[in-house]
């Protein structure tokens, strides 16, 4: 038996009043996350709550809470979904359970950011139970590729179902459909001292709606993306902090980077301690230790 993660509310109670606090907002509702996450859900299974909640012509954004670690899933008005990371190993069960009880069946567009056990550790358990289309992973210099157990058996996984890998490749549009687009900013360039700043960078634009979101990418990758001009376009922003918001990461350590050069940004750092929540980024208590003040 795998060992259950420390005991915490429900993820998929998080992931749900995410999701609530998101078409709250896309209709102009006022939500306030730290409302709805302190109601637990009724006494129910998993399945049960875990019901899809997508109406027809939506998008759905989720930040799933996997512990100490990364993994949203976009679900497109066409049926298609994304997943983006996939938590630590501890976490790959509940991952893999959660997706099914949404009624997932295929990933269409797989992307690991890059091959820290964080981001890719549940991604093994991803391919082995899904349908897997694209696969995207970042280009690693020879000298820095990983030898790690996790890192190894991910791609055995996708050996043995016979997938291929794209390399990622910043300016490139991995779909445009069901009015969506999503295209890779990042990496930028071939080889950098840190695996972090090999991070995959993606932005999706549905309508007036920005995200991005930003693996690990250090403050060398996000200067990167500044000078090519890159930006968070569009009415409503939303921006996923690297490093989980912790107060270590380029943008928290207040270089000139994307909290500081965007306004109105909202900021959305899942996983650490078991909270996930969303907010303007305008004079926010620092309330959880080690988060950047400008995340909830």
């Amino acid at each position: 038996m795998r060992k259950r993660p420390r005991s915490r509310r429900p993820w998929y109670v998080i992931a749900i009043a995410l999701v609530l606090a998101f078409l709250g907002w896309y209709a102009g509702g006022d939500f306030r996350l730290e409302d709805l996450i302190a109601q637990d859900l009724p006494d129910s299974s998993a399945q049960q709550a875990a019901a899809p909640l997508q109406a027809e012509g939506e998008t759905l954004v989720y930040y799933l809470d996997v512990g100490q670690g990364d993994s949203e899933l976009i679900q497109l008005s066409n049926g298609k979904t994304i997943l983006i990371d996939a938590g630590t190993r501890a976490t790959a069960e509940e991952l893999v359970s959660y997706l099914q009880n949404l009624g997932v069946q295929k990933i269409d567009y797989l992307i690991a950011t890059h091959p820290h056990e964080d981001h890719i550790g549940g991604m093994t358990d991803v391919v082995q139970n899904f349908d897997i289309g694209s696969i995207y992973m970042p280009k690693i210099a020879d000298s820095q590729i990983p030898t790690t157990k996790v890192y190894e058996n991910l791609l055995t996984a996708i050996d043995e179902k016979g997938l291929s890998i794209t390399a990622a490749q910043a300016g490139s549009v991995i779909f445009e459909e069901a009015g969506a687009r999503m295209e890779i900013l990042a990496p930028n360039s071939q080889e950098y001292s840190d695996l972090n700043s090999y991070s995959i960078v993606t932005k999706l634009t549905v309508g007036e709606k920005a995200f991005l979101f930003t693996g690990d990418a250090e403050a060398d990758s996000e200067e990167e993306m500044l000078d090519l001009g890159y930006s968070v376009d569009g009415a409503s922003r939303q921006l996923h902090l690297e490093q989980h918001g912790l107060s270590g990461s380029g943008i928290a350590a207040g270089r000139d980077c994307f909290l500081r050069r965007r306004q109105r940004l909202r900021a959305s750092a899942p996983g650490g301690d078991g909270q996930a929540c969303t907010a303007e980024c305008h004079g926010l208590p620092h309330r959880y230790a080690g988060k950047h003040p400008c995340t909830l």
